[in-house]
Formats: C-alpha cells, structure tokens, sequence
C-alpha cells in the first residue's frame, strides 16, 4: 500500500479501518498534539501514523552515541550470518516464548529476531526487556526497512532524559513497575483487587503481568492506539491503560466462574479477546477518565519499590517470595486475626512493603494497657499496624504510615501527621477497607488555631532531593486529593491522653490513654456499615511493626 508495507501481511490486517486520505501532521504544541494522539488522528492513515512516529521518536533525547541505521548495516550479516533467522536463539532478556507477530509477513517476523540479536549486541547493559520484541514488531509496520525500525527503537531505549521513562531495561525496574501497578490497583480498582485477593494466592503474580497485558496479549489495533499516546505523554499512559483492561475485565466477569484454574490465564484471554467486549476507542476512554497521581507521584512510589527491593537484595531475575508467604503460617501467631486474615490485610499495603514479615512490637495482654508503653515499643518503626478486637467480638484496625515519635513534634499538644497511604479496616463481623479521609474531631472544634500551628502541610511540588529517603511517600500533594494544605497531614494523632487514627468516609477511631476504651466517628458510613461500635471496650489491642 505504500513505502511503509514491505514487512506487513495485508490479508491480516482491517484494511477497512485504514483512510487514503492525505492529511499531514504540522502542530508541535505539545497539549494539542496530546489530544490529537488520544483522539486517534493518525490511526487510519498508516503512512501518516509512520511519518508521525518518525518525528515524534526523532526528538527523543538520546545519548550522544546512539546506533543508528548504518550501524545496523555494518553489524546485521556479522552477527546473523546465513542463519535462519526463524531458528534464531534469543537473548535472556527477552521471553522467547512471547514474540507478537502483530500481522507480520514472514519477512517481517524473521526481522524482529535480528534486530533483538543487534540491540543485544549494541545494549550490553539490557539485563530485563520483556516488552522489547512487541515494540519491535509494531515499529516494523512503520519503518521502511529492517534499520530504519532498528534505529528508531535504539533511540527510546537510549533516551537520556531523566524525567522521561519509556521502557523498562532491567529487572529492578520492572519489578518495581509491577510493584508500583499493584499500588495502584489497590488504590483506583479495589473491587478488582478484592477479587485478586480472594482468588489468588499471590496478587503481585497477578500484577506481574501487567507489561504483559499490553506488550502480548493486547490485539494490534488497540497496543498501536496506545503507542501513539504513549509516544507523546510516556510511561504513565500504560499503567492508566493497565488499570481500565483490569476494570474491563471486573466488569464483564464480574459474578462469573473462572474460565481456568488461574486468574492470570483468565485475564490474558480476555485481553487476547478484548475485541468482543470493548473497542480502543471505549478502552482509551476509560484509561483516562481515571484520576490518576501525578508523573512525580508516581515516580516517587516507583523510586521507594526500588529501594524496598535493592534493600531487600532483588536485583536480578529471581524467585520472588509472594505475599502469600509473606505471613508464614508456622511463625505467625496473633489473638485476633487469623492468619489468613492477616494475609488479607497484607494485600492492602503498600507492595514495597509486602516484602516484610510481620513483627509483634506490642500487646495489651503482655505488655498491659498503658499507652506510654504503647509508644516506647511502637516508636522507631515505621510503617505499624494497630488491630484492636473488642469485647463485642468486633476487630477492626489501622495502618500506619508514619512512626509514632512524629507526634512529639507538637510538645504536649496533640499533633498530626502521617501520609495518605494510611487507611482503616473492619474484618469482623464483615472486611472492610476504609480508604484515609481528614480526621474529625469534633472536641478540637476550638481548637483549631492550636492544630493548625502543629499540622504540617504537605507539599505539592515533590522532588527526591526535598523528601529524605527513609520517609518516602507518593502521597504528599494536597493539591491532588483536594484537601486543605493546613489539614493535608491529618491522618494520625497522638498524645499522652489519646490516640487518634483518621479512615475513610468519615471513619476515625479514638483510644483513650487507658487503651481499655474507644470510639469511632463515621460522618458518612461506606453503605451505612460503620466501623465498629461508636462506644466500645478493647478486649486486645496488637501492634505490628514488618521485618526485612
């Protein structure tokens, strides 16, 4: 059909779907150019859509030394010789068992294993690139030859801009990609991480695949529709892309049984079949109508992943100890929840996190009811998790994003402090996740010039130098969550005569210094389901600190 075909199958392909209008691309602002990729303005025109990728990869900031065509040139006939290029061994880098054909010819299918083999040549350093061979694939269908589609993936992965992140090239970055999506799930599709958990025994398994959903499984049609933005906007555009396919699928399956006996299998096939129930246009659509953190937001949670894992010694590839083992069954022994109900509860934090076990640092029945104590063996850890289980048989519970010993910030006043990763929970008498909202107090009501002097405000512009590195958190902006910047921090509270903790739709708990007693607020119950008691007794309360 035109200079760009020489690798495609056309028998293959929807030719229907393709316009022979003549349009051009000339607009170089960046917020019309984004609207004109969500929009689809070049998806009809395949000459079009190659001379835009073209452009829009030539800008990309690249080391100063980049292979480029002619390099490819030189190297192809030494390092593929007269080999088959079908028989071609593939570097370790790659899932050889997962190399998209996106409607190649068989030219073009031969050619992606040759280029693989020349970037492994040229990118030494590539330890961990699954998505590599379907980036290669797609290109083919707009490069007019073998080092044109070469070059052109040479320049994304050697893109040198820091703030600019395109594909993953090692293990450590992959791996706290899929971290950083579980995060995510938990945070934007929590029916369908309810399901993971229910029937999973390892959810980050699960979100281990998200690459995967879009760079294999996903039809041509639809990973060409999201290149194109992802070409403009970045990395960001394919978690957003990830999390709809996640929601999509929740919602056609939702209610139904497992078409397999795992749930990786099921949501692969749904991807692979995504044609029967959603068009790239509807999938789009729903990426981003998702509210999602900030570029730097997520950047920062990408940064603390990494760290958890470099502390935690994963940097290469490597049997991963998953979160259903996180909670050992034969070292694990609580009062109040069982352990599957604190794998449960696993599921719900952050994943960086998930790769701890879980410490008892305090319990009523050892320790006794004195909240001095509660502090002297909370204090230096950090995150904690508070279960409480009252006399009425009800458990319910806090995680704690920030150590205790912040709350001496405001001398004898109470203070608050903590990050919005800290959520509330009910597990009995039904489980329940209260996403974090501002604490309310109504005995502080006078008091609110006192708080104010003592609430830290968070910061709406974030940056890696500005947090120390031990105190990391992706949810520092007040600007996103829409609060007040002088009640942003207002998630814990602590004194000599109380505790507060903050939760979600109005859900916060208030211990008394005896921990005998406490309260809940719930301004606005999730389905008129508060808590717990408004008024009650504590029978046991546990706090847990999480060993490397």
């Amino acid at each position: 059909m035109d200079e760009y075909s020489n690798f495609v199958d056309w028998d293959k392909m929807d030719v229907s779907a393709q316009s022979q209008d003549t349009k051009e691309l000339t607009c170089t602002d960046f917020h019309e150019l984004k609207q004109l990729a969500r929009q689809g303005y070049w998806a009809k025109n395949h000459s079009l859509r190659a001379k835009v990728y073209h452009k829009l990869i030539s800008n990309i900031p690249c080391r100063t030394v980049t292979p480029d065509a002619n390099v490819y040139r030189d190297i192809v006939v030494k390092i593929i010789g007269k080999r088959n290029s079908s028989s071609l061994p593939l570097p370790e880098f790659v899932d050889n068992s997962l190399i998209p054909t996106y409607c190649l010819n068989a030219e073009g299918v031969g050619a992606v294993r040759k280029i693989i083999l020349c970037i492994a040549n040229q990118f030494p350093d590539i330890s961990f690139c699954p998505a590599l061979p379907s980036v290669i694939a797609l290109l083919l269908h707009y490069s007019k030859d073998e080092a044109e589609c070469f070059e052109q993936v040479c320049r994304i992965l050697a893109c040198n801009d820091p703030s600019r992140r395109l594909i993953d090239q090692t293990f450590l970055a992959f791996e706290s990609s899929c971290m950083t999506f579980g995060d995510l799930v938990n945070k934007y599709c929590q029916a369908a991480h309810k399901l993971m958990v229910a029937v999973s025994e390892d959810v980050l398994e699960v979100y281990s695949d998200w690459q995967r959903w879009l760079f294999g499984e996903l039809p041509m049609a639809y990973i060409a529709r999201v290149f194109d933005v992802f070409l403009v906007e970045g990395y960001k555009v394919l978690y957003r892309v990830a999390l709809a396919l996640l929601k999509f699928f929740h919602k056609v399956r939702a209610g139904q049984p497992m078409e397999s006996d795992s749930i990786q299998q099921d949501i692969r096939a749904f991807v692979r079949d995504i044609t029967k129930s959603v068009s790239p246009e509807r999938l789009l659509e729903k990426a981003f109508a998702i509210r999602l953190f900030s570029r730097k937001e997520i950047q920062l949670l990408q940064m603390a992943n990494e760290k958890a894992l470099q502390q935690k010694g994963i940097t290469v590839k490597q049997k991963r100890q998953n979160v259903h083992l996180a909670v050992h069954a034969e070292n694990f022994k609580s009062e109040i929840v069982s352990v599957k109900e604190m794998r449960d509860i696993w599921s719900w934090i952050p994943e960086r996190f998930a790769l701890c076990q879980p410490l008892l640092l305090f319990t009523t029945l050892e320790h006794g009811c004195s909240l001095s104590r509660f502090y002297s063996h909370s204090e230096g850890h950090e995150p904690t998790l508070l279960l409480i289980k009252t006399t009425a048989k009800e458990v319910c519970g806090a995680y704690l994003s920030t150590d205790w010993s912040e709350r001496r910030r405001g001398g004898n006043k109470l203070s608050f402090f903590g990050t919005g990763e800290c959520f509330v929970f009910r597990l009995q008498p039904e489980v329940e996740r209260y996403e974090w909202v501002i604490i309310k107090h109504p005995e502080l009501a006078s008091t609110g010039s006192e708080t104010e002097n003592h609430a830290q405000p968070a910061s709406s512009t974030l940056s890696s130098s500005s947090i120390p590195s031990d105190r990391l958190s992706p949810f520092l902006a007040a600007r996103h969550f829409n609060l007040p910047s002088k009640t942003a921090s207002m998630f814990m509270a602590g004194s000599s005569e109380c505790i507060i903790v903050g939760g979600g739709d109005g859900q916060a708990l208030y211990l008394d210094a005896d921990l005998n007693h406490g309260r809940t607020s719930h301004c606005n119950t999730f389905n008129n389901q508060p808590l717990c008691s408004e008024s009650f007794q504590i029978s046991i309360l546990e706090v847990w600190g999480f060993r490397d």
